[in-house]
This record gives C-alpha cells, sequence and structure tokens, in this order.
C-alpha cells in the first residue's frame, strides 16, 4: 500500500491532504467478469491500470465485442437523425435499469434500422414521383395555354384569309399563302414540353437558337411559384417552356440540350380529348400519392415516436457496454483463460464497498468461484484524490488549473476558499458592484436545477460552473466596499456620524480644509469625509499600499508555513532545517520587519520615511536613523535582521546538496553490505526489490542537485522581493476601480443630472448603467479575477506546492454521463 507517511502534524481537514490510496489487485473468473466491472462501474471507486498496453486495440480479447458495441452507437445515431429530421425530441425520461438485455438491444436496433431504411426508400422514390406528376400537372395546363391560344390565333388568321380571297390564286397572292391552302406542301412538326430552371432559361434559349441554326419556335413562361424539383428535392423557381421543331436531327440536338440544362421533359398530347384525359389522370394520381406519402409519414413518425420513449435508455445501454468491454480489455487474461487480472487505484476507504460489489457479481452470475481481492505494495506515486461537492469543487479546480497536487501533498485549495475571493475583493471594494454580482449569482444558484439540465453557452456554462466562487467573491465585495465606505463610488454614514466638522459656516462648501476632529474615530471602515477631500487620494492610496504589502507577506507566510507542514508529513527534515527555516528567516527579516513598522507606524501615528528606512537598512545599516526611528533598539534589530538575512542565503544553498550526498552515500554502502550478508535467494529477491533504487543512487550526481538548490536559492531570494511588489497590484487595481467608478458617476450621471432636461437625464442614466455593467461589472470583474489567480499560483503556491501528481480518474458510468452531458 501507498502511503505517505505520519499525518498528524497539519490541520485535520478533509480537503487538506488527498485521500490514503491503494494499488489493489482483482482476480476475477471469466463468467463473471462482465458483471464485476458493472458493478464496479456503479461504485466508481477504482482506476484500473491498462496491463495490455503494448497491444494494438485489435489483438485484445474483446476486440469483437467493441466492434459490436461500435455498430450498434452507429445505428442509434442514425436513429438520431431521423428525429431530428421529422422534429421528434428524446424523452428526458430517468435512466431506470434497463430490461433489454445486449443481445437483445443489437436485434432490435437492427430490425429498426432496415425498416426506417425501407420506409425512407419507398418515402423517397413516392416523393420523386409525386414531384414529377405535380411538374406534369403544371406542364399540361402551360402547355395547354399555349396550345388555346396558337388556335385561336391560327384560326383568326384563317378567317382573315379567306374573307380577303376573291376565290381564285392571283400572280400577286404571296407564295406562302399558296403552300398553305396547298395540304400537300405543309411541314409536320414535333413539339417537346417540360421545366428548366429560371436562372439557366435564357442561356436554355441562347443554346436552343445556334444548336438549330433558328430552325425552332419556342414558347417559355415562367411558374409563378418555385416548385419542388424530383431529382434534388429542393425548392427551385422553373420556367414552363415548348419547343416546335422539323426532322429528327434537330430533335436529338434538342434532347441532349435538355438533359444538359436538367431540364424536365414531359409528353403532351395535341389532341384535346387526350389532353383533358391526361389532366384527369395526373390529378387522380397525385391525390393518390398524396395519400400513400401521408400515411407513410404517420407509420414513420409513430415507429420514431416508439423509438424517443427508448432512446435514451438504449444509447445508455450501449456506450455502458463499450465502456464495460473497454476495462475488460485493459485486465490481463490468465493462460488457462479461465480468469481475468485486473490492477487498479482506489481510496482505502472503498475496500469494503469494493468487495461488496465483487461479492454481489459473483452470487449475481452464479459463478461457483469467487472474485480474489487483495492489496499490493508498491512504490509507485499513487493518484491524487480530493472529495469535494458543488461549492469546494470550483475552488479545487482553480488549483488543479495550475497542476494536480501531489500524493497527498498540503493542498491550497483549502485556504483558496477563502483567501481567492478575499484578495479579489480588495481590488474590487465596492459594495454596491458586490450587491449586482451576489443578486446575479444568487439567480444562477436559484435555478440550478433548471439551468444543469440546459444547454448554456461557453461564457454562461463557465459562470454556471464558478457560481459559488462568484457568490464569495461577491460577499468578500460587499465586505471591502463597506470598509472603503463606496457604494458605486458614494460614501455613506452607515456606522455612525463623521468624526471631523467644519472649524466655521466659511468652511460648509470647502471640504479641502477647515475641518476638525469632533468626535470618536468612525467605528467601521473610512471615514465618509475623506471621499472629495483634497487629501483623499495621498491618503487612500497609503493606506491601500501598506495593507497590501501586509496581506502579501501574511500570505507568502503562509505559503513557508505549509512547506513545512508538507516537510513533517513526508518526513523530510532536511527541507525542515535547510529550506522552511531559512526561507522564513529571510523573508520576515525584511518584508516582515517592513510589515512590523507599517503597523507601528499606524499605532503610534509617526511620521517616519519606511522607503528611507528600509534603503539605508542596507546601504549604511550603522548611521543613525534620526527622525526616522519608531523604537528604541531599532537600529540593533535592524543589524542582526540584515545579519540573519545574508545567513539565511548560503544556509539555504550550500548543506542540503552536500547531506544529501552522504546520505545516498550511506544508503548505497548499506545496501552492498545487506547483499553480501544475504544468502544466494535473499540476494536474488534483493536484487529485484531493489534495482530501481540502486539504479538511481548510481546517476547521484552532486553538481546536478548543487545546481538545482543554486536555481532554487536564487529564485526564492529574487522572489521574495518581487513577490512582495506583485502583491502591490491590490492597491493598483483597487485604485483604479474606485477611480473608474467615480468618473462613471461624477461625469456620467451628475452631469445628465445637472442639465434640468429630462431627455439628457435619461440618457445619462442608460449611459451610466451599461458603463457600469459592460466596464466595472465585467471587464473590472474579469481582470480582478485574473490578477488574483496569478497571486496564489505564483506568489502563494510556488513557496510550498509542486502540483505534478495526477488526477484520480475510476471507471464510473456517472463520470461517463457527465462528460456525454
Amino acid at each position: 500500500m501507498a502511503r505517505g507517511g505520519g499525518g498528524g502534524c497539519c490541520p485535520s481537514m478533509d480537503l487538506m491532504r488527498s485521500e490514503a490510496m491503494q494499488l489493489v489487485q482483482v482476480i476475477i473468473p471469466a463468467e463473471s467478469a462482465h458483471l464485476t466491472v458493472s458493478y464496479l462501474g456503479d461504485l466508481g471507486l477504482i482506476q484500473f491500470k491498462d496491463l495490455n498496453a503494448e497491444k494494438s486495440p485489435f489483438q485484445r480479447t474483446y476486440a469483437a465485442q467493441i466492434k459490436r458495441c461500435s455498430e450498434m452507437a452507429r445505428k442509434l445515431r442514425f436513429l438520431k437523425e431521423q428525429m431530428s429530421k421529422a422534429e421528434i425530441s428524446t424523452s428526458p425520461t430517468q435512466l431506470n435499469e434497463t430490461h433489454l438485455e445486449f443481445d437483445d438491444l443489437e436485434i432490435k436496433l437492427g430490425e429498426l434500422e432496415a425498416e426506417l431504411t425501407e420506409v425512407n426508400a419507398n418515402n423517397e422514390k413516392l416523393q420523386r414521383t409525386y414531384n414529377e406528376l405535380l411538374e406534369y400537372n403544371t406542364v399540361l395546363q402551360k402547355a395547354g395555354e399555349f396550345f388555346y391560344l396558337a388556335q385561336r390565333s391560327a384560326a383568326a388568321q384563317q378567317r382573315e384569309i379567306e374573307a380577303n380571297q376573291s376565290g381564285q390564286t392571283s400572280l400577286e397572292s404571296p407564295l406562302l399563302e399558296q403552300m398553305s391552302m396547298d395540304p400537300s406542301k405543309q411541314v409536320k412538326l414535333g413539339s417537346l414540353s417540360g421545366l428548366v430552371p429560371k436562372e439557366k432559361a435564357m442561356a436554355f434559349e441562347r443554346i436552343l437558337f445556334r444548336a438549330t441554326r433558328g430552325n425552332i419556335f419556342l414558347r417559355q413562361e415562367p411558374i409563378d411559384e418555385p416548385v419542388t424539383d424530383p431529382v434534388s428535392g429542393e425548392k427551385v423557381a422553373k420556367n414552363a417552356f415548348v419547343i416546335f421543331y422539323s426532322g429528327e436531327r434537330a430533335k436529338a440536338k434538342i434532347l441532349k440540350i435538355c438533359d444538359a440544362f436538367n431540364a424536365n421533359r414531359y409528353p403532351f398530347p395535341e389532341d384535346v380529348t387526350k389532353q383533358l384525359h391526361a389532366v384527369q389522370e395526373v390529378s387522380g394520381r397525385i391525390s393518390e400519392l398524396k395519400a400513400t406519402i401521408d400515411m407513410g409519414l404517420a407509420h414513420r413518425d409513430s415507429t420514431l415516436k416508439s423509438i424517443a420513449s427508448d432512446f435514451e435508455q438504449w444509447n445508455h445501454l450501449a456506450k455502458r457496454e463499450k465502456a464495460i468491454y473497454h476495462t475488460l480489455n485493459m485486465l490481463s487474461v490468465d493462460v488457462t483463460k479461465k480468469c481475468l487480472v485486473a490492477e487498479g487505484w482506489s481510496p482505502v476507504f472503498a475496500s469494503v464497498q469494493i468487495q461488496d460489489a465483487l461479492q454481489r457479481a459473483t452470487l449475481d452470475s452464479k459463478s461457483q468461484v469467487g472474485s480474489i481481492f487483495q492489496v499490493l505494495n508498491t512504490k509507485e506515486s499513487p493518484p491524487t484524490y480530493f472529495q469535494t461537492n458543488k461549492f469546494t469543487s470550483a475552488f479545487q479546480e482553480i488549483v488543479d488549473a495550475y497542476g494536480v497536487a501531489k500524493y497527498q501533498e498540503a493542498n491550497p485549495g483549502v485556504f483558496t476558499i477563502v483567501t481567492f475571493p478575499f484578495l479579489f475583493a480588495v481590488m474590487f471594494g465596492d459594495w454596491g458592484h458586490g450587491i449586482c454580482l451576489l443578486l446575479a449569482t444568487l439567480y444562477l444558484i436559484i435555478r440550478e436545477k433548471k439551468l444543469a439540465s440546459q444547454k448554456l453557452g461557453d461564457i454562461m456554462e463557465m459562470m454556471f460552473g464558478g457560481r459559488y466562487v462568484i457568490i464569495m467573491m461577491a460577499v468578500f465585495s460587499i465586505y471591502t466596499g463597506l470598509i472603503y465606505n463606496e457604494f458605486f463610488s458614494v460614501p455613506f454614514e452607515l456606522f455612525g456620524k463623521s468624526a471631523y466638522a467644519c472649524r466655521d459656516p466659511s468652511c460648509r462648501d470647502a471640504t479641502t480644509e477647515g475641518l476638525v476632529k469632533v468626535r470618536g474615530t468612525y467605528p467601521f471602515g473610512v471615514d465618509p469625509v475623506w471621499h472629495g477631500s483634497r487629501s483623499e487620494l495621498p491618503f487612500l492610496n497609503s493606506l491601500k499600499m501598506k495593507m497590501s504589502i501586509l496581506l502579501g507577506v501574511a500570505q507568502m507566510n503562509l505559503g513557508i508555513l505549509m512547506s513545512y507542514f508538507n516537510a513533517k508529513f513526508f518526513r523530510n527534515s532536511l527541507n525542515v532545517w535547510y529550506q522552511f527555516i531559512p526561507q522564513l528567516i529571510f523573508l520576515n527579516s525584511l518584508f516582515g520587519y517592513l510589515s512590523l513598522l507599517i503597523i507601528i507606524k499606524w499605532c503610534t501615528g509617526s511620521k517616519a520615511d519606511l522607503y528611507h528606512v528600509m534603503i539605508y537598512m542596507f546601504l549604511s545599516p550603522t548611521d543613525e536613523l534620526g527622525e526616522n526611528q519608531l523604537f528604541s533598539g531599532q537600529k540593533t534589530v535592524q543589524l542582526v535582521l540584515l545579519l540573519l538575512a545574508l545567513v539565511s542565503v548560503p544556509w539555504m544553498l550550500i548543506p542540503k546538496p552536500i547531506l544529501l550526498k552522504k546520505q545516498h552515500e550511506q544508503r548505497h554502502q548499506g545496501h552492498q553490505y545487506t547483499m553480501l550478508q544475504d544468502t544466494d535467494e535473499s540476494v536474488g529477491a534483493e536484487l529485484g526489490e531493489h534495482h530501481d533504487e540502486s539504479h538511481d543512487h548510481e546517476e547521484f550526481e552532486f553538481s546536478e542537485v548543487f545546481v538545482h538548490q543554486l536555481i532554487h536559492t536564487i529564485e526564492f531570494v529574487l522572489g521574495a522581493v518581487s513577490n512582495t511588489a506583485s502583491y502591490l497590484r491590490l492597491w493598483a487595481l483597487s485604485l483604479a476601480h474606485s477611480e473608474l467608478s467615480t468618473v462613471f458617476y461624477d461625469k456620467v450621471l451628475l452631469l445628465a443630472w445637472g442639465m434640468n432636461n429630462v431627455i439628457f437625464l435619461i440618457i445619462g442614466i442608460i449611459v451610466f448603467v451599461c458603463a457600469t455593467i459592460g466596464v466595472l461589472l465585467v471587464m473590472e470583474t474579469l481582470s480582478a479575477f485574473l490578477h488574483a489567480l496569478r497571486l496564489h499560483w505564483v506568489e502563494f503556491q510556488n513557496k510550498f506546492y509542486e502540483g505534478d501528481g495526477y488526477k484520480f480518474a475510476p471507471f464510473s458510468f456517472t463520470l461517463i454521463r457527465e462528460e456525454e452531458d
């Protein structure tokens, strides 16, 4: 079993250390393997190791079953597509254990796919025929109009010719008229009719004219509404056409051109009686086909509705089976092929639950042999597993985004729950903006059950996932806003009267001078009289800058303190004596001392220049402090602290590599001595057990260890300065937020109010609301969030957090379902 060491030196919190893990081996009889893995998937507390990593997917035992599952998944996708086309949604029913077996489901899906494929093919044929008949009906109507108008025109011309003739043909009579009167000289013309896409109509006409050298008569007319093309099934605007031609060669050319332009041709009888008969016949067939298509669609919809009620269960069963067989492929098959061997990580507390699941699987599968559960000893690094809830999971994700904790190292997530929203609020302090954030987040929390089941956008999904982080940020923002005494940049006397008042009536309009203290200090937060005064910025800058340093030094000390708990937990005394202690001394000799000076200056009201004190502590440590002295013996204290800071650097750098080399040599000699005293059998066992360790010892390089320690020391020394300066972002962003809020209030809202115009007032309110939401509640929130994230990842976590572990990823049907959603 993999254990981290004695854990009694740190606070007993569930999230402080990851769960104790163990490497387990389960030997499962082949006949109960499927059911056993299924029950373990329901339990979700084992992360299986792949014991067949050297095999390709096709060489594994259950490759055929996975292929069947993939085929079932394809059929389910086909059914899903059919339901989407028919606009039928799946029933959001609860996923209970389905009574349908895997083999029965496979048969049923095959039957449903074949049935729907046949229905779709028949429907496609019928729909194509229906669309062709609709086009044919349109052609009959349009061509009928052409012929009717042509016959009327011809009859009128005939009557006119007969009326003009005197009875005998004279030399002056036109030759064509004589030919038309002579039946033996008349030419028989052929005709073609159909529909051509409207966008191709002009090109169609030109090509026909050129191909036949003008020896055709073409008549086109657009159809009022787009018709459904029988081939593509799409709505297309078309023209009806009739072509008159003479000769078979012209006909052959026209047919080829019609095919090239996707012009659908339909026969048109010249006889009026046959035309009427064709119209009636087509209309009757259209009605019959319409009824047949409607019946087919109704049958398809009823089939799909019956599928929709069970679709989610079928889909879940298919994915469940595929996951089971994928897991079974990770198991090693015994030589006898009668049992399977599984290895994996599980929490120590889950041993009883796993054994219960194994027993149930043995009983339910009616296996004569039970599964064997045993814990293996290993030197592998176990996965990291924290049991989180919906409140703590978002904070843990913030830490995991930097790096997953090493097995059982101290988890920064415990402190992040408080420090992250607090540092955010220091930069975002305004209780008006905090209330807006709180109301928006309360809406997400109150409706979380409904929103959790819906598809949200990327940004909304991110906000919903971090709703408990945001509500903590909002609460802390209200708290810091009350301390800063800012409500959309406006101060209020919430906790009593201001401590200051005017010396005389003349200073009533001049708030920058003439104020005297008339009562006790304002009980909570910043006195409202500071806002708008001449000394507002110097006062708030000094306050927030010093507060930022105090918060930064406190959090960095917490990080160093956590490195002590890690060292004690893993029984690493070198890290306690040669890392924790010198780091603590170095940081507090410089910046801990600066924090103490800040507090003393606040308490005594001294006017000492702390910049001067800290700079000349290094440049001239023996000089007298003069007016910058804050307490007696300060010079001696500074000399001692400076000496400690200088001593702590080589303390971090030199002893640890030397002691590591010494420990390595002692262990190496100890192993050699033990092996000489053992018998041949124990020598072989010892060699096998310690082969990796001996190999590591041989590769020990003092120069590499020393360089690594040198880098670590330089990083800490320089980082102590840069990290402390980095916390000044708390002051900078707080100042920026406050000034932006003041600008929007003074230059937008008050300016519009002072114009005494309703329209300007409405415009001013709209601009103020948009600017507040867009800039202060969205952009500033994101900015403060990212800066708080950086302070935790870089300034806090790098003091103790390695973050080189890997997450516990158990085989769990619940996790598979969540990933799908």
